[in-house]
């Protein structure tokens, strides 16, 4: 499993990246090694408040769905629409091409409450 140590992470599978004053967000290596095949990526819509740990979207795989928690509050700016029609982007570069949404967070000091990389896996 890949999870790159310049990430944070939430115990529900995601990872955010800072870009800027944004929060990019995705599902980790370890989650879409789980799930198996991605075949829909359902993101939440541009605008839609966020809170921290709640319900922000689903990924359904040839195995099961599961939801998308938001690692942390704040307002969704960007989808990546190319999940749309490729969704398996998640599976081959969950940390590339795989992004999922970007959140204009309402603190962007509760990324750093995430886990480091080492201590996600410790968990897993």
């Amino acid at each position: 499993m890949n999870h790159p140590a310049d990430l944070k992470y939430a115990r529900t599978h995601e990872w955010v990246r800072i870009e800027g004053d944004l929060v990019v967000t995705g599902i980790s290596d370890h989650a879409q090694l789980e799930l198996g095949d991605l075949v829909y990526v359902e993101a939440p819509e541009v605008g839609t408040q966020v809170v921290a740990t709640e319900q922000a979207g689903i990924v359904e795989s040839v195995k099961t769905a599961s939801d998308i928690h938001a690692p942390i509050s704040g307002t969704v700016v960007e989808v990546n629409t190319a999940l749309e029609d490729d969704p398996d982007f998640v599976n081959e570069e969950p940390y590339g091409k795989g992004w999922i949404y970007k959140i204009k967070p309402d603190n962007m000091a509760d990324v750093e409450k995430l886990l480091s990389n080492t201590d996600y896996e410790s968990g897993l």
